[in-house]
Parts: C-alpha cells; structure tokens; sequence
C-alpha cells in the first residue's frame, strides 16, 4: 500500500487520509501546507475528498491546476465530492447549488454562504492544501 491510507478512485470516489510522521495528511514544515494526494493520481476534470485537520477538504483539478475548499454545502452538509465537476463549476448532489471552485463563491442554490478554500500548493508531484488555522 502506498503513503495513502483509505480509498481510492476516480472523480467524485472519496478519499480518506490519515498520516504522521511526513506521510500524506501530516503536517510539513512550510508554513502550514499539507500534503495530500499527488498530481498523478487525480486527472484533470476529477475531484475527491481528503481529511485535513478533521475537516473534509474537496481537491479538484480542473485542467491540470489543483483547488481545495471545504467538502460539505452549507445546505443540509450534503458531501460536495458525491456532486458533479462541469469546468471551474462544482455542483451540490442533494438542491444543485453550485460554486466555483476556484474561489468557493456560491453561484447559484439554496445556500447564503460561500465555501471555504484552502490555499493550495503544488511542488514536485505532490498537492499540498494549507491547514485552516494557517489560513
């Protein structure tokens, strides 16, 4: 088994990680940053989830550039992961609210409330996604 603990998969299959220690979900030593997937194994246009700091981030790339914010619509906490990824826009599975990834602004729905993003850095192949309280 790789440094990824948990499942695997394609767009929208969820992805648990766990680690210590400089494994994938294990505080690193540059400010805050998280590393948590690598660039190989989420293709462009595909999404997942990932546990940083007890809270379920959603890691999207959309043509070849990585975002993170968090992974539960303000609108019943349905889990944004199990929604859709057309583009920059990302869609709720429960009310079809949509925000744009890229920033978390809501764009349409039943919801008041932006997402949360994450600061999101890309070095060598791994993804690293900044702690909410570095933020």
């Amino acid at each position: 088994m790789s440094a990824f603990e948990g499942r695997h998969g394609s767009a929208g299959a969820p992805r648990a990680v766990r680690g210590s220690g400089g494994q994938f979900g294990a505080p690193s030593q540059d400010n805050g940053f998280v590393p948590v997937t690598t660039t190989s194994a989420l293709a462009p246009g595909a999404m997942t989830w990932v546990v940083v700091e007890r809270e379920r981030v959603l890691i999207a790339n959309v043509e070849g550039v990585f975002y993170a914010v968090q992974d539960a619509c303000g609108h019943r906490r349905a889990p944004l992961s199990k929604g859709t990824l057309d583009g920059y826009v990302i869609e709720c599975p429960l009310h079809f609210a949509t925000f744009d990834v890229r920033t978390g602004k809501l764009l349409s729905g039943p919801v008041a409330e932006d997402l949360r993003s994450y600061a999101v850095q890309v070095r060598d192949d791994t993804v690293y996604v900044k702690r909410a309280s570095s933020l």
